[in-house]
């Protein structure tokens, strides 16, 4: 099982680009399921859940290739789901990726039936699938539950669904993403309030409008969508992942250097942006497409509250966690969307910090003396955490289960030593404790 070796007390510098969004790539590689025609999309990271993703469609029947003239081959995929033959979410294809649910709406608009596996992947609080289950029985299907599946069915097989009315009890992502891509080939009108708003909803809609859909108010929290009979093929570049561009931002700041993002969305940022601002590191937006962090000085102690959209990210919060370690003062984190995302906190406690949480608040006491330790990655942003407080650690640490990590940041390892961090992959490492 590969580990990470870090050794930690450098700043970064340099120019770090970002790869695009794996929480767009997601969506958008499963609205091709909508159309017979071939879906092109650009801009593919290469991360774990998106090989995932590769092969659950292909498991369904879909033809799915990598390289186009003039594209690199593993930043683009081509995929065309002619024919359905096994419109299923295996579960020992999707247990290790938790957006699984994606596939439910439009399996069920296109083909009037699917069985879909319960999503599996990182264990940080639950993510209901009710909404999604709720909206679709509004548009006319009929899903049941058994097995670990879910199996949803229009009332007759290869039907339409129905336009509807549909008002989310609580804002949803996964859920709003899901029923708009079912609404596109609903019969009439489809209304959604209390929609998400994040970028990845906007890229999809993009997407989906591209292939023929007729969509309006994707980015607010009303989307109108009027149902069409078929939708086409198209060509898509996916927008760059605001998180891991976050999660560079960080790490400029806590390493107190002088380090450019490249290839970002400034304009997806602006939350974590004032955050790092306020903490006390200079950021510039420097073009359309990367920003400067500059951080010579000890950092301020900053309190976050994570929200969605455009509040600050809870896919930020381990990360800036560890951020706050290095700050002078008490800073106070506070996690509204995740009832279980605090894992990270054991682990850095063990590098030196001084966390205590209640309840859905965490206490950090900063300007901590981190040193290396031996620590265990639990999920995707705990991990990015640890490699953060890994690179301003005294001595080295072992990042065990990197997995994780690999589930959605890509080659991290070797973006990160481009800028001057010392990390390395290996397959085995003793504990800095035991040499």
């Amino acid at each position: 099982m590969d580990k990470f070796l870090i050794t930690g007390g450098q700043p970064l510098q340099g120019t770090i680009r970002v790869s695009g969004a794996k929480n767009s790539a997601l969506p958008c590689m499963a609205a091709a399921i909508l159309t017979e025609d071939e879906v092109i999309l650009e801009n593919i990271p290469q991360v774990r859940d998106i090989a995932t993703e590769r092969k659950l469609l292909s498991s369904m029947g879909a033809e799915v290739g990598g390289a186009e003239v003039g594209l690199p081959e593993d930043h683009c995929t081509r995929i065309r789901c002619a024919v359905l033959s096994d419109p299923v979410a295996k579960y020992e294809i999707v247990k290790t990726m938790r957006a699984s649910s994606l596939v439910l709406g439009p399996l069920v608009a296109r083909a009037g039936l699917a069985r879909v596996a319960m999503p599996g992947g990182c264990a940080i609080g639950g993510r209901p699938i009710d909404l999604h289950i709720k909206g679709l029985e509004k548009m006319g299907a009929e899903i049941v539950q058994a097995h670990g599946y879910l199996e949803a069915r229009t009332e007759q097989i290869g039907g339409r669904l129905k336009g509807t009315h549909i008002v989310f009890d609580k804002i949803t992502v996964t859920g709003t993403e899901d029923l708009l891509m079912a609404a596109t080939l609903a019969e009439g009108e489809t209304l959604m309030e209390n929609c998400a708003r994040e970028p990845e909803v906007v890229d999809l809609a993009a997407l989906l409008i591209k292939m023929g859909a007729k969509i309006e108010g994707a980015g607010t929290s009303t989307i109108r969508v009027q149902g069409v009979d078929k939708l086409h093929g198209a060509r898509h570049a996916i927008i760059p992942d605001r998180i891991e561009a976050g999660t560079f931002l960080v790490a400029g700041a806590i390493t107190g250097g002088d380090l450019t993002v490249a290839n970002c969305n400034p304009s997806h940022l602006g939350a974590v942006i004032a955050k790092i601002q306020e903490a006390g590191a200079q950021v510039d937006i420097i073009s359309a497409d990367a920003i400067r962090v500059q951080a010579g000085s000890l950092l301020r102690a900053t309190d976050i509250s994570t929200e969605e959209y455009p509040g600050f990210p809870t896919d930020m919060q381990a990360q800036f966690m560890a951020l706050t370690t290095q700050a002078d003062g008490v800073s106070q984190v506070t996690e509204n969307i995740f009832e279980n995302r605090f894992m990270h906190v054991q682990e850095l406690v063990r590098m030196g910090a001084d966390i205590k949480v209640e309840g859905r608040t965490a206490t950090v006491r900063g300007a901590a003396h981190l040193t290396g330790a031996y620590v265990m990655c639990s999920d995707l942003r705990a991990s990015a955490s640890l490699v953060l407080a890994a690179l301003v650690a005294e001595g080295q640490s072992v990042l065990d289960r990197v997995y994780h990590m690999d589930r959605g940041y890509e080659r991290i390892e070797e973006k990160l030593c481009g800028v001057g961090a010392r990390i390395e992959r290996v397959s085995n490492a003793p504990d800095p404790a035991e040499e």
